[in-house]
């Protein structure tokens, strides 16, 4: 997802307040459940995106489908982005708040895809490499499978990737032998 830049502005504005209030631990964890919510309800999602439902309606559904699961500056906070119009950009906050949340805790994310599920020892090893890239700095390990990737690993770092994928190697010779050298080029 690419996240729109006034999106970091309203999560910023966020976790000042959850600092100021001492409360940013909670405030994360509530942020989370937003995302997964959104990511899980296609339908919420377009209700926000709707221009023919009034803001006052989706204050109340917000409202409704978050009561008791999230504390009341979450709560005030959505209702402001309702009131101002920004309510679309609710799950792309909450995906900002996550980003800078692990950046104030120096949390770096290692998100590791494989074809088959990660044994202990490979863990281990994403593990130590991602501690050498990223000294004195906490590791968080994402496992995803994917098995389009035939075999191998892809490996990303912060911004930094490392795809030793088999599908990336087949791609890769694909695209050196359709350059053939000996036939010239008409």
């Amino acid at each position: 997802m690419n996240i729109a830049p006034v999106a970091y502005r309203y999560a910023r504005s966020l976790m000042e307040l959850a600092q100021e209030r001492g409360v940013l631990a909670g405030v994360e964890e509530d942020m989370r459940l937003v995302a997964r919510t959104c990511e899980a309800n296609r339908e919420l999602v377009v209700l926000l995106n709707s221009p023919v439902v009034k803001a006052d309606k989706k204050d109340k559904i917000l409202s409704a489908v978050f009561a008791g699961k999230i504390g009341a500056i979450t709560t005030s906070f959505m209702s402001i982005l309702v009131r101002k119009g920004r309510e679309r950009l609710l799950p792309h906050v909450a995906a900002a708040f996550s980003i800078l949340y692990k950046i104030s805790k120096n949390i770096v994310v290692a998100q590791v895809t494989s074809a088959v599920p990660l044994d202990a020892a490979t863990r281990e090893k994403v593990m130590a490499l991602a501690a050498k890239q990223h000294p004195g700095k906490s590791i968080e390990l994402v496992e995803l499978v994917d098995p389009a990737l035939i075999g191998g690993l892809s490996i990303r770092i912060g911004d930094e990737l490392y795809d030793g994928s088999v599908s990336r190697q087949l791609s890769d010779m694909r695209r050196e032998f359709s350059k053939n050298p000996y036939i010239p080029a008409i």
